[in-house]
């Protein structure tokens, strides 16, 4: 069967159901019409026998029928007989022995050389004078109703086979079209890679709407999915040629045999910047690619997240200091979290970086901490360039950056690494910006547990 598709096994099943559930029914019809046409038959053989006593008159010298006896009514013979049993009224079936001992008011089925007979006898005696009436029914006319139904049926059936085979067929196939839509679909879209394609099939509950529907949606993220790894590929691509290109470059100016000692050093001094920027960016990756796969372990554990704030201020203070920007840090004291201290550290430096490389000249970067109840909250506000409304969605792509005149300074990766950090450790990250005028990210991260309950 499994070699078959579904639509044919499934009508096969609906066809072989159908007869068994037709064949059912006509054997339990059969045998109530069966029984019904016999007790119907015997009704007749009694009601005639005691309904002719009206028409049988006994006298003392013997007994007179009356001519309007009814003695055959559909299949059923009446005769009557006197004590000796001798005829006296009626007729019996051409075929039946009348040789037959009487049994008063007993209901027989006797075989006798002529046939098997129904046969049922009734006696009344007045002053001494006995007269005895007979009713016989031939068996097989009370059968011969059910003989001619099976013929027909016998006739009709394979026509019902076809017939529910043909529906089957026609409804297995109807119910089964959003399916054969799903598989073309499907199969369009793996040989021609198109994964804009849907299955689309509209509105509706039932469970092939329902599996069209998280088809769609797999096509949406893996759509999404393969259009983030080839932006990913692009964008790493461009990132790593720049200082690729410098390296090389700086390489063949340091490898001529007329440069200078320092024309040298000065070669070795870039290769090295380039160097040690691309070993940044490829850790940063390295780490966000453990953090999507979940193999990203977080040590955390209770630490004084007042006094890294601090210690992070004062050491972006020189980088600050590069471009007259004032770092000002309001930190609420004795702030505790549970966490890891040095992915925590990476985000609060990621988040001043970004502040003072597109903070403006001679502006002011603020750094916030204030613990209430079971949450923490920081903010870094800067008052530089700012982002477009439009923009604001896609800060944490990685490789996405604000200002394409800025992207000599940075990949691009450190925002992307913000947000996993803070959604690692159960807390959010939201931005509020306006162009020319700053930029505000606010974090919230869960309290130590330990600290709140001492507070």
């Amino acid at each position: 069967m499994k070699r078959f598709s579904i639509q044919l096994r499934v009508t096969l099943w609906f066809t072989v159901l159908m007869v068994a559930l037709a064949a059912t029914g006509l054997v339990f019809l059969f045998y109530m019409g069966g029984q019904s046409a016999l007790a119907a038959t015997k009704g007749r053989m009694t009601d005639m026998a005691e309904a002719s006593w009206s028409d049988i008159h006994i006298r003392s010298d013997g007994a007179e029928v009356d001519n309007d006896l009814e003695y055959f009514r559909e299949g059923v013979y009446l005769s009557v007989y006197d004590a000796q049993g001798l005829p006296l009224y009626g007729a019996v079936p051409r075929r039946f022995d009348n040789s037959v001992v009487f049994a008063d008011s007993t209901l027989r089925e006797v075989t006798d050389s002529g046939g098997k007979w129904y046969v049922y006898d009734a006696c009344q005696t007045i002053d001494g004078i006995s007269v005895w009436v007979r009713t016989v029914a031939a068996v097989d006319e009370v059968d011969s109703t059910i003989t001619a139904l099976l013929r027909l049926a016998g006739i009709v059936f394979p026509f019902y086979i076809l017939l529910a085979a043909a529906g089957g067929y026609w409804l297995t196939r109807r119910a089964l079209l959003p399916v054969r839509q799903i598989t073309q679909t499907a199969r369009e879209i793996g040989q021609g890679n198109d994964l804009s394609r849907r299955i689309a099939l509209g509105p509706g509950r039932d469970d092939v709407h329902v599996l069209a529907d998280e088809f769609d949606r797999m096509f949406g993220r893996l759509e999404a999915a393969f259009d983030s790894e080839k932006q990913f590929v692009s964008d790493a691509s461009h990132e790593l040629r720049t200082p690729t290109a410098v390296i090389l470059s700086q390489c063949e100016d340091a490898l001529e045999e007329d440069r200078s000692p320092a024309e040298t050093r000065a070669a070795l001094r870039s290769i090295q910047k380039q160097a040690e920027k691309m070993a940044g960016m490829l850790s940063q990756l390295l780490m966000l690619a453990r953090a999507d796969s979940g193999r990203q372990v977080l040590h955390k554990e209770p630490f004084d997240m007042s006094s890294l704030a601090e210690a992070v201020a004062e050491e972006q203070q020189e980088l600050a200091d590069a471009r007259g920007i004032t770092v000002r840090a309001d930190i609420q004291p004795g702030v505790m979290v549970c966490g890891d201290e040095t992915l925590l550290m990476r985000m609060l430096i990621n988040l001043m970086e970004n502040g003072i490389k597109y903070g403006r000249v001679n502006g002011h970067l603020n750094l916030t901490l204030t613990a209430m109840g079971d949450t923490v909250t920081g903010t870094v506000a800067d008052d530089g360039i700012g982002i477009a409304r439009e923009d604001l969605d896609k800060i944490w792509r990685r490789f996405w950056q604000a200002d394409p005149s800025h992207s000599g300074k940075g990949a691009g990766l450190g925002l992307s690494m913000v947000k996993w950090i803070v959604e690692a450790h159960g807390g959010t990250i939201a931005v509020e910006s306006f162009p020319g005028r700053g930029s505000s990210f606010t974090f919230t991260l869960p309290r130590c547990e330990d600290n709140t309950r001492k507070g």
